[in-house]
């Protein structure tokens, strides 16, 4: 059960930032053995809370306590240094050292002679792995791990350090069912510890399965904090949305009549994840991959670009073969690829918005090499309104976007090059419900304009809610060809899941 007195606690904040209001006068507690979903839209102030508590933001007023004192953090360091440790969405660990180096990290424990002691550095890194139950050698590499290890890792090295409130931002967004449930126990036996957790998730099933309660924000205010046990879905949905009309797409979409096949892969094959793909793709279709992580899913899409190389197999594109395969031959013939990490591979968040949205079509706005402003800023300026991106200004740097907003740039960027096949990898993830709906939307006119479309997600409800055929790939194969109509979401997870 919870204690008495807070771990951490934020009273009457407020933050702003040029143009926006973070947090609005908000009030937050959390404390031992708590597991707090915090949960809202982008932009609805989790990323400024989160960031206040971690010490990388301070608040413009309103009082930051932690165990009961009044602090102030002049950064990160001083909050580690009080027990409050972050997992960010986006893993920051040291691929070229082991799991003992990285949990470790900046603490590596000396010897008599001033060097490194790797008997006490590997010790002190298989207790802090023995706290959350995970047995891994901790001299393998980092980059050896599956993501989910990763996690956990990063994980075992906050605890390592006497963390006693831990943030997990969007912990699973990457993971399998099997890997959701491991670190859901992982998350519980921690507060069973007496550690807190904040929890931020946009999946309202493990939502359910990991938090003891709740609290909702949306426009840099909270609006409701309940117990997990006395809320729902639905209540919880029109808590984050507001005023806005709580709505779920048919299974049965209208729809412009699908054309003939654009896209056909035979026999793809790219070792140890893909075993034999072979699918058709219509002009205006949208096709779901649904699979689990380690499926083949990614590698799958990448090897039909050729941003990976493929072992064996035919990629055709409007009945030719297409001999050479490679990001730059495949976008020309009028296929794009959004990758599944915005961040490292679809975008490059230090440059600004109008930046990143021409970086794929410099060809169509150049002329013989040199940039037409004009032209820039007229894609720039239709790609913000039809794409409904939210920002200030186009030349605002793409990192500072909530993440919904950053996933419409990527794809922007992708329309600009006027594709005919786009290949989604898992465009939704870390996105919240409001920004979710309008990728549906939008993937629905865009088929409708005749776009050619292959959604890969692991989230069966909205592969139901958009797609017109979805196919099952599983072990590197795919096993099951299903028509959403017939469908429920039981039954397709299961199909993903045998």
């Amino acid at each position: 059960m919870p204690s008495e007195v807070a771990l951490a606690e934020l009273a009457n904040v407020s933050k702003s930032f040029p143009g926006v209001v973070a947090l609005d006068d908000v009030s937050f507690a959390i404390h031992a053995g708590e597991v707090r979903a915090l949960l809202g839209k982008n932009g609805a102030g989790k990323s400024t809370l989160i960031k206040i508590l971690g010490g990388v933001e301070r608040p413009d007023t309103g009082t930051l306590r932690v165990a009961g004192d009044t602090v102030t953090f002049k950064g990160p360091s001083d909050a580690m240094g009080m027990g409050i440790a972050t997992v960010h969405q986006e893993l920051a660990c040291a691929k070229e050292l082991t799991v003992a180096e990285n949990i470790m990290l900046g603490r590596w424990p000396r010897s008599r002679f001033s060097g490194i002691s790797w008997p006490k550095l590997n010790a002190q890194a298989r207790e802090a792995l023995e706290l959350i139950g995970l047995r891994i050698p901790v001299t393998e590499s980092i980059s050896n791990l599956p993501l989910a290890q990763v996690q956990l890792v990063e994980i075992a090295r906050a605890i390592s350090v006497g963390a006693r409130l831990l943030i997990l931002d969007e912990p699973t967004s990457s993971l399998a069912g099997d890997e959701v449930s491991y670190l859901i126990e992982v998350v519980k036996r921690l507060a069973d510890q007496g550690i807190g957790v904040i929890y931020i998730s946009h999946r309202m099933d493990e939502i359910e399965r990991v938090a003891t309660s709740v609290t909702v924000m949306r426009d840099g205010k909270i609006v409701g904090n309940m117990p997990m046990s006395q809320t729902s879905h639905r209540e919880v949905v029109e808590l984050m949305i507001g005023d806005t009309a709580v709505q779920h797409a048919s299974t049965v979409r209208e729809k412009s009549s699908i054309g003939n096949v654009i896209l056909s892969v035979r026999g793809l094959r790219m070792e140890p994840r893909v075993s034999e793909v072979s699918f058709d793709l219509r002009v205006g279709e949208i096709l779901g991959i649904a699979g689990l992580l380690g499926s083949g899913r990614t590698e799958t899409i990448r090897a039909i670009v050729g941003a990976s190389n493929a072992e064996a197999g035919e990629v055709s594109f409007d009945g030719q073969p297409l001999l050479k395969r490679n990001i730059r031959s495949t976008r020309n013939a009028g296929i794009y690829m959004t990758p599944e990490d915005r961040r490292n591979q679809g975008a490059i968040t230090t440059l600004g918005v109008d930046e990143n949205l021409i970086l794929a079509s410099l060809n169509r706005i150049s002329s013989f090499g040199v940039l037409n402003k004009a032209k820039m800023n007229n894609t720039v300026r239709q790609s913000i309104k039809n794409l409904d991106i939210k920002i200030a200004r186009p030349e605002d740097t793409l990192g500072t976007l909530s993440g919904g907003n950053q996933q419409k740039v990527v794809i922007g960027k992708a329309l600009n090059t006027e594709p005919k096949v786009l290949l989604l990898d898992e465009p939704t993830r870390g996105v919240d419900v409001g920004a979710k709906t309008q990728l549906y939307d939008l993937m629905r006119k865009l088929s409708n304009d005749g776009i050619a479309i292959v959604f890969v997600s692991s989230e069966a409800e909205e592969l139901l809610e958009v797609c017109d055929r979805i196919v099952v790939l599983r072990n590197g194969r795919i096993e099951e060809e299903l028509d959403p109509q017939d469908l429920d979401m039981g039954t397709l997870q299961e199909a993903m899941m045998k």
